[in-house]
């Protein structure tokens, strides 16, 4: 019958085949059917290739997988499993079903969990690691349901070593996918918290996630290679000759990524901070990356600058100094023959109006200059913050131009007077 499973035969009828063929001890190849003729199993030259380094293991390694992963799964579950094994397509997908409706389950938990904290938490780090872990919590289960299809289901053992190895592969850059995301967060988390490490803070947090990010990138490689049974040490022992070639090909890489760690060490600004480089880019520093620097200007377009040339680069901090304050200078000229003392006066007073300029420091006037047609004056006020600078600035020059019109002080403009003289003629002519 093909329900009839060699699990269910018995014992006379499992002793005659043990006698005519040799038998591995797997519970899992007496469970079905070789890749042979009539059931019969490969030989152990068809089944275990030449070992050597960078290739697959052979069919002894995947019978032993087979067989832990058999014993592990309970009783109940292994009874219909037998019957599925002669119907290995209806097999595959009843599995991965499965496997598919736990995932759904498991992400269906983690929402449930993620909707009870939001009311109890003040911070979103533990809601956004919540929702890092719905994809591992799906692709976990079909993984591992795709693991046991293939413990089960009869293949030669290089298709199924090379199906187990890419199965591996994809489950370890699932989970490396999900660990950079999370060890950002993770960072914002202790740079966030007021009894933090000393060393973790705003301005020290690109330069962990990079190393955490090199870290995590070079241990999924390194896992990698295990899983295809290539042996590192190999590649290892030849780091020195694959370092210098590497070095000449991806130097500007190489120059961006030490440079990108050299300005979180230096800290010659941080982000959020306001800058102006050496070629007229001004704007907010809102990423510091492994390769690049990004500026967010205040047309709101994104300047991305390599870390090699930022590095090397003229930079003005507006953010810099004692604090982030930022001074704004108002030139203003009025009519020679005006007050000066009044017209001190108003700019002072038209300052301390503005709600945007701050009492400390106290803004301030200063008469600069005789100029060509006017006596030149400059008010000088803080304001909180670089980004206010345009706002402000417009804010101050309308109130002074309605302040100078209603007491009368003129404001002149360039202009030229022209003398004309009669010459006489020659008594001559």
């Amino acid at each position: 019958m093909p329900g009839d499973t060699p699990r269910a035969r018995d014992d006379d009828t499992m002793q005659e085949e043990a006698d005519s063929q040799p038998s591995d001890g797997s519970p899992l190849n007496d469970l079905v059917p070789g890749s042979g003729a009539a059931g019969t199993q490969p030989s152990k030259d068809e089944a275990t290739p030449a070992s050597g380094d960078g290739e697959l293991t052979g069919a002894p390694e995947s019978e032993m997988l087979d067989d832990m992963v058999w014993d592990l799964l309970p009783e109940f579950v292994q009874t219909p499993l037998e019957f599925l094994a002669s119907y290995p397509l209806l097999l595959l997908v009843v599995v991965v079903f499965l496997g598919y409706c736990v995932g759904k389950v498991l992400q269906f938990a983690i929402r449930l969990v993620r909707t009870r904290l939001a009311n109890r938490t003040r911070t979103d780090y533990d809601d956004r690691l919540l929702i890092i872990l719905r994809k591992p919590a799906l692709t976990f289960p079909v993984i591992l349901s795709l693991f046991l299809v293939t413990a089960i289901v009869p293949m030669p053992g290089t298709a199924r070593a090379i199906t187990v190895n890419v199965l591996a592969t994809v489950l370890l850059f699932s989970l490396l996918r999900a660990a950079l995301k999370a060890s950002h967060v993770f960072l914002e988390a202790v740079a966030d918290r007021k009894d933090r490490l000393e060393f973790i803070e705003t301005r020290t947090l690109p330069m962990f996630e990079i190393t955490t990010k090199v870290v995590l990138v070079a241990v999924a490689g390194y896992g990698a290679l295990l899983i295809w049974g290539i042996d590192p040490t190999a590649w290892l022992a030849s780091a020195g000759v694959i370092g210098i070639a590497v070095g000449f090909a991806a130097r500007d890489t190489l120059a961006n990524l030490f440079s990108g760690i050299f300005i979180v060490a230096d800290a010659p600004y941080q982000i959020g901070d306001y800058v102006v480089l050496d070629t007229g880019e001004r704007g907010e520093v809102t990423h510091v990356g492994l390769r690049s620097t990004r500026l967010l200007t205040r047309d709101d377009v994104e300047v991305t600058i390599p870390n090699a040339i930022i590095a090397n680069a003229k930079i003005i901090n507006e953010s810099g100094g004692p604090w982030e304050k930022y001074r704004i200078r108002i030139p203003v000229g009025v009519a020679y023959g005006s007050d000066v003392d009044q017209v001190s006066e108003l700019l002072e007073s038209v300052a301390a109006e503005n709600p945007d300029i701050v009492d400390d420091p106290a803004p301030r006037v200063r008469m600069r200059a005789f100029g060509d047609s006017s006596l030149d004056f400059e008010m000088l006020g803080w304001v909180l913050a670089p980004v206010h600078r345009g706002r402000v600035t417009h804010e101050l020059l309308k109130s002074i131009y309605k302040r100078f019109n209603a007491e009368g002080v003129q404001i002149p403009f360039p202009q030229r007077d022209v003398h004309l003289r009669r010459v006489d003629s020659d008594p001559e002519q």
